[in-house]
């Protein structure tokens, strides 16, 4: 099934294009009008180098007139092979149709809304006839009724025009046009964009760069580039401006460089409960006497960092490259 973007706003077009598999554009004059242009052939010249295919509108009275608008449109230095010529249905449109589908001209018939004007333009060898779904269903009209009825027709009796279901309004026209079985659909920006989008979908996509991130990305790589090494001999009034500034609730206690300790926000509380007179210029040595803090290689895996902290049951590790420390790695690291 051919899909075509229906529009005649340049950015959507641009954007739609870049997609590398649009069949083609259909614009309307109320389109051009809705976006201000003002100049309709320079428009026209300037979107046939953009797609691939372009449908356009040859208007005429007579079948004469539409199609000398039809030639006068190609002397402006469009494909005939690349240029669709679209014709309000009637019978001079489909006399029209006749006489430039003799001359190789691709025609759409289109603003079909009964079976028998689709019978008309395939009868008249049109390329494409194209039913108008959405304005058929504001009337209350059975539109899928009809859509499938000019499937069922082409397939009976062997036309080869190709049926475009247009006046899409919301995705449940795009699966209508899928499942009745149409040849081709054109579609409104704002539907295309949502073609894809499907909340399991996203779902799932963002657990997989979580998982693909823990097994391919270093804990190094991981961690924030912050100094967090204090010696034992620092004050609690050091600690809390180191802690402050580098956005961590913990600093790591060093001893020319290895790890001996960690202060953390929750030692900081529970000193605060247990001491009668704190004082901001105690060290941290007599504070927290020497450990040895939760650590982890710098080359492991976020995977491996993970299984570290459930074992260990804290928030941070301290990352150790050849034997010094390195830094922290916090447990909401594994999710940035």
């Amino acid at each position: 099934m051919e899909l075509y973007l229906d529009s005649a706003d340049f950015k959507e077009i641009e954007s739609a294009f870049k997609l590398g598999f649009l069949a083609g554009l259909t614009t309307t004059p109320t389109f051009m009008q809705r976006e201000g242009v003002l100049d309709v052939d320079t428009t026209i010249v300037q979107l046939a180098d953009i797609v691939p295919v372009l449908q356009i509108e040859a208007l005429g009275h007579t079948a004469e007139e539409i199609v000398a608008e039809a030639k006068r449109q190609e002397a402006l230095g469009l494909d005939r092979a690349r240029t669709v010529y679209k014709i309000p249905i009637s019978m001079e449109g489909a006399r029209a149709c006749k006489m430039l589908r003799s001359e190789g001209f691709l025609v759409n018939l289109h603003l079909v809304y009964t079976l028998q004007q689709a019978y008309i333009a395939m009868a008249a060898g049109a390329t494409y006839v194209c039913p108008l779904v959405g304005r058929l269903q504001d009337q209350g009209s059975d539109a899928l009724g009809l859509v499938a009825a000019i499937v069922d027709m082409k397939l009976q009796h062997g036309y080869d025009t190709k049926i475009m279901f247009s006046s899409v309004r919301h995705l449940e026209h795009v699966r209508n046009a899928i499942e009745l079985g149409v040849d081709t659909i054109t579609v409104p920006w704002k539907v295309m964009q949502q073609m894809t989008s499907n909340h399991l979908t996203q779902l799932g996509t963002d657990q997989f760069y979580v998982d693909n991130r823990k097994v391919s990305t270093t804990v190094a790589q991981a961690m924030r580039q912050v100094d967090v090494c204090m010696s034992p001999s620092a004050s609690v009034q050091d600690a809390l401006v180191h802690m402050t500034k580098g956005g961590f609730g913990a600093v790591v206690l060093t001893d020319e460089g290895r790890p001996v300790g960690m202060f953390t926000d929750g030692d900081i509380r529970r000193w605060l409960q247990s001491e009668a007179k704190p004082s901001m210029d105690q060290t941290l040595s007599s504070i927290c006497p020497p450990s040895n803090p939760a650590w982890i290689q710098s080359t492991a895996k976020l995977s491996e960092a993970e299984k570290r902290f459930a074992e260990a049951k804290v928030d941070q590790l301290v990352v150790i490259e050849d034997g010094r420390v390195l830094g922290l790695l916090d447990v909401q690291d594994l999710m940035a």
